[in-house]
């Protein structure tokens, strides 16, 4: 990897960060779910989630998520629809379709064979360079380098250079562990997640502290995105303990057929609204205020009764509404964190 002094030091320094970061991996690595060992449906499963999603998020799906799908082959034969309501919550539902997606090849077209390689990993549906080497490293002990983004800010420090792209790659395969490549990912991943953070990062309880270039004080590069502000409206009719619902367009470009409140777009603004909710998307916040409905306005939804709710896909701003308005759609048994 790129370094200060000769190639000799450098590949010292690198056999030092490998040593000190697995041993400090070994002592304090999070007790995850889908570490407990290496079958590659659950690290698969794991890794899909945990893209652009919290843990604590993920940890509250995955286990109702493979209580519902135990095996690919479960997963293949699955119906869309029950995929998507076991993934709501976890937004980004894209995630979700080429998951499914990918089962039916492994199961129907691989004979429930996983791939073991990275290269072959790529040929599925919905897995881009990150995930395959992951799932290659962690499952099969591919010596195969990851980054994301925690990756990237751990790499830049420690090397003290700004890199960007390709170099990334580079120098994260140059330091990479051969011998345990799978623990070194997570290790590398597990130390820019709690202690090289963004904003303010431990480096007093860095293991690889000495070794780092900057020491956490690389100033920041580029402007922060700014978030836009809008308000939007939604109408809640609940009759007879059954909530009207409606579907989102099979072809919409955002959780296509996704079930949720009817959008008013002129509110009849009698009163207070019945709730109001924040909820962020990327850039937007949204100021979310909901009206109760007297009647329906749109013939196209459908009445679900309370304990049918966690069998369909909602979307995730309507879990949101259902729960403040003391309507729980959430089938899972774990509690939130």
């Amino acid at each position: 990897m790129s370094g200060r002094g000769n190639s000799s030091t450098t590949e010292d320094r690198s056999k030092d960060f490998r040593r000190l970061l697995l041993a400090w991996y070994d002592a304090n690595a999070r007790d995850l779910p889908w570490r407990q060992g290496h079958d590659p449906y659950r690290v698969w499963i794991s890794e899909i989630m945990l893209q652009q999603t919290r843990v604590a998020a993920v940890i509250e799906h995955y286990h109702e998520f493979l209580r519902r799908f135990p095996t690919v082959q479960r997963l293949a034969r699955a119906h869309q629809p029950s995929v998507l309501a076991a993934w709501s919550g976890l937004g980004y539902y894209r995630r979700a379709r080429m998951l499914h997606a990918a089962a039916k090849v492994i199961a129907m077209e691989r004979g429930g064979r996983f791939p073991q390689s990275s290269r072959e990993w790529l040929e599925l549906p919905g897995i881009g360079r990150y995930t395959a080497s992951a799932i290659a490293s962690i499952a099969f002990g591919e010596p195969v380098a990851v980054v994301d983004g925690n990756v990237e800010r751990v790499l830049q420090r420690f090397s003290g250079q700004r890199l960007s792209g390709e170099q990334f790659w580079k120098t994260a395969e140059e330091l990479l562990d051969h011998q345990r490549p799978g623990d070194f990912n997570q290790a590398m991943m597990e130390l820019g997640a709690m202690v090289c953070t963004p904003r303010a990062p431990g480096c007093l309880m860095c293991p690889v502290v000495e070794l780092c270039a900057t020491r956490g004080e690389m100033p920041a590069s580029g402007k922060m995105q700014r978030q836009h502000k809008r308000e939007i409206h939604y109408g809640l009719q609940i009759r007879d303990g059954h909530i009207f619902l409606v579907q989102r367009p099979t072809d919409s470009t955002l959780m296509a057929s996704m079930w949720e409140l009817p959008e008013l777009r002129r509110p009849e603004k009698v009163g207070p609204p019945l709730l109001t909710v924040r909820h962020s998307i990327t850039v937007t916040d949204y100021t979310v205020r909901v009206w109760t409905l007297n009647r329906a306005r749109n013939g196209r939804g459908k009445w679900f009764s309370d304990s049918s709710l966690s069998k369909i896909p909602l979307t995730g701003l309507t879990r949101k509404i259902l729960r403040k308005a003391g309507i729980s759609p959430a089938a899972n048994p774990q509690s939130r964190n």
